[in-house]
């Protein structure tokens, strides 16, 4: 076992120990992400969280699996910033519900001046509501981060999405190394990170497993690590990729569980694709946070009504709003 130590007081990673341990027979791999998992959580306890795109489409970056890209012909229109009344009056409805994070999405590369006071004001409302904040707006700068930590913002998603090796294949106007910078920058001012990536875009299981060890060693673990499956969409370069297999989609969940014990692992994008069965096996991998509603973004995603009957069967509450 390494004897680096990471910011966070936990180990750093290797490629091949971390292959080792994906590649391990699934069952001893699930037992060992079972078990760390009720280490630092209550195994029958998820996580909701709502999704919003505050500003759909037209997104100048040409990420091959987005259908938000203006590089792709998907059909999608471009819209304004939602306004933020509008934006609180959702966030309403989704706390009503059960929710106790609330996600703001913007398709930008990087939020303008024009745009953040509407921005602020987002955070600030929703946070009023008693909810947890997240927003997911492209690449910060010092100041930008600065004034979403004084509103209040919680957490602040931005994925890397696959390996640094792998990026380049479905990424042109962003590197890899910009990603970074930003999650860098949300760390230092104090805002959770939540970052994590997208499994089935055509890379290889080497690539899967390598994504996992940059979050891993980060000076500190991302809080939120999303992981989704690709939902392949008309009019994108990735509109044809073969889908991963799910026991594949499983290994990450629990590599994920194992190398990042403390960190939300959130079953995201790609859900309506996946049996029951599947689901279960995720959460008893370790996942530990859904996004509840019937969209995400502009993707489809599971109605609430089967996500209750889901949790009614595998015995799982909703996790209630840690304390502030």
């Amino acid at each position: 076992m390494s004897e680096a130590q990471s910011f966070d007081g936990g180990r750093m990673w290797t490629l091949e120990e971390a292959r080792a341990l994906h590649d391990a027979p699934f069952n001893d791999l699930l037992f060992q992400a079972q078990t760390v998992h009720r280490q630092n959580f209550d195994p029958n306890k998820v996580q909701l969280s709502r999704l919003l795109s505050i500003k759909t489409g037209g997104c100048p970056e040409d990420c091959g699996y987005c259908s938000q890209s203006a590089h792709h012909e998907t059909g999608l229109k471009a819209s304004k910033l939602m306004e933020v009344r509008r934006v609180i009056a959702e966030a309403t409805k989704a706390r009503d519900a059960g929710a106790t994070r609330y996600c703001m999405g913007a398709a930008w590369r990087n939020p303008k001046a024009r745009d953040m006071d509407a921005v602020v004001a987002m955070v600030e409302g929703v946070k009023a509501l008693g909810m947890e904040t997240c927003m997911t707006l492209g690449m910060l700068d010092l100041e930008q981060t600065a004034r979403l930590k004084h509103a209040g913002l919680d957490y602040y998603n931005h994925n890397i999405d696959t390996s640094e090796r792998y990026y380049s294949e479905i990424i042109s106007t962003r590197s890899f190394a910009d990603r970074l910078e930003t999650l860098e920058l949300v760390r230092q001012s104090g805002i959770k990170v939540c970052c994590g990536g997208i499994v089935g875009m055509g890379e290889e299981p080497v690539d899967r497993i390598d994504m996992l060890v940059t979050l891993a060693n980060l000076l500190e673990h991302p809080q939120s690590v999303p992981i989704n499956m690709l939902i392949p969409i008309e009019g994108t370069p990735l509109a044809e990729t073969r889908p991963i297999e799910p026991i594949e989609f499983v290994r990450v969940i629990a590599l994920a569980r194992i190398m990042m014990p403390k960190s939300h692992v959130r079953l995201s994008a790609g859900r309506t694709a996946m049996t029951d069965e599947m689901q279960a096996l995720c959460f008893f991998a370790g996942a530990n946070s859904i996004f509840v509603g019937d969209t995400l973004l502009t993707a489809d995603n599971p109605g609430e009504d089967k996500d209750s009957l889901l949790f009614r069967r595998l015995g799982i509450e909703p996790m209630e709003l840690e304390a502030q």
